[in-house]
């Protein structure tokens, strides 16, 4: 079986501070931002609204990719999220 690994941004309801991160489990893991488990700096910032996600077969591709969307600036990310989701709804209903 082949695994899937997701580069994700995830963001609070009014879309002002964005979370990028990496997950063998999207639907696991978004779930946990939605039930205020998603850890420390996304429960602080109430940051529970998927607005991004693609997949990687590997886990050292993902993890390549989260550090370039990391490093990047804020106006990169929200291009990254607007090329595929412009009205930045949340993908959870995609997903689950």
């Amino acid at each position: 079986m082949r695994k899937i690994y997701y580069v994700y941004i995830v963001t609070n309801k009014y879309n002002s501070v964005l979370y990028t991160g990496v997950t063998n489990n999207l639907v696991r893991r978004v779930y946990q931002y939605h039930v205020g488990r998603g850890g420390g700096f996304t429960s602080k910032y109430n940051i529970s609204k998927l607005v991004y996600y693609e997949e990687t077969p590997d886990i050292g591709s993902a993890l390549a990719r989260e550090k370039q969307i990391k490093g990047g600036s804020r106006l990169k990310k929200m291009v990254l999220i607007v090329s595929s989701n412009p009205e930045w709804r949340d993908l959870w209903e995609d997903i689950s």
